[in-house]
């Protein structure tokens, strides 16, 4: 079976600097990037799974697709504030990546900002029009990001591993994270460990630090259970830890 993240014909790689390898951030982008590409290959799906009128269903599905679009746009926010700079300004001969990675941005947050007010209004009417036009436009997005994810880890993060330390690349993946509920976040933490293979859960949860490891096993593992159950239900819960 392909991975996923495999360069496809006419992709090419940003030249990598010289000197060793000083983080693992392909790894944790991967790890990462899994989990939009499984929440977004489903949101359109969640849409429709709330029948014309079940306001109950549409404000359920739509919170949780609210607090995914919400992690995306704070995820790119920190590659964008923390990580793509340092890479321009170390790896000059990167720039034509860097400038094609942003503007992958500006596409995903073009398309979130369409989707928040029709998102907003369908969780308050449950319209049928409305549903229909939001799971399309969940559809267009998630096209974009099918793209821009495998991009960004097979052109990108070879180099980004060579000029930022763990330490650094951490800082990005922190970014904005006390924006975020800590309820949420420990069930979040149970669906990126999910749509990732047993090895690359263990590694994962190894780097969280271990307050936030100690909630995970306390509530978070069943508030994943629960939160999973209620957007899918008769499917089988897939595995964590």
């Amino acid at each position: 079976m392909t991975d996923f993240f495999t360069m496809q014909p006419g992709e090419t790689a940003a030249p990598l600097p010289p000197g060793p390898v000083l983080c693992t951030g392909t790894a944790a982008m991967r790890r990462i990037h899994r989990f939009f590409l499984w929440a977004y290959d489903e949101a359109p799906g969640l849409v429709r799974s709330a029948a014309a009128g079940d306001t109950s269903r549409a404000a359920y599905v739509g919170e949780v697709l609210g607090n995914f679009d919400k992690v995306l746009h704070i995820h790119h926010e920190g590659e964008d504030l923390l990580m793509y700079p340092r890479l321009t300004e170390r790896a000059p001969a990167c720039a034509l990546h860097v400038a094609q990675m942003l503007e992958q941005h500006r596409q995903v947050t073009q398309r979130l900002e369409g989707i928040e007010p029709i998102r907003l209004r369908w969780m308050e009417t449950a319209d049928t029009e409305a549903g229909e036009e939001l799971a399309t436009r969940y559809e267009d997005l998630s096209a974009v990001l099918k793209m821009h994810l495998r991009r960004e880890v097979t052109e990108v993060m070879p180099a980004v591993d060579r000029v930022m330390d763990e330490k650094e690349m951490n800082g990005v993946g922190q970014h904005g994270i006390e924006q975020f509920d800590k309820k949420f976040m420990v069930a979040y933490l149970g669906m990126v460990l999910a749509t990732n293979p047993p090895a690359d859960r263990k590694e994962l949860f190894k780097e969280i630090p271990p307050p936030v490891r100690l909630a995970y096993r306390l509530v978070g593992r069943r508030m994943y259970r629960r939160q999973y159950s209620t957007l899918f239900p008769g499917r089988t819960i897939p595995a964590t830890l």
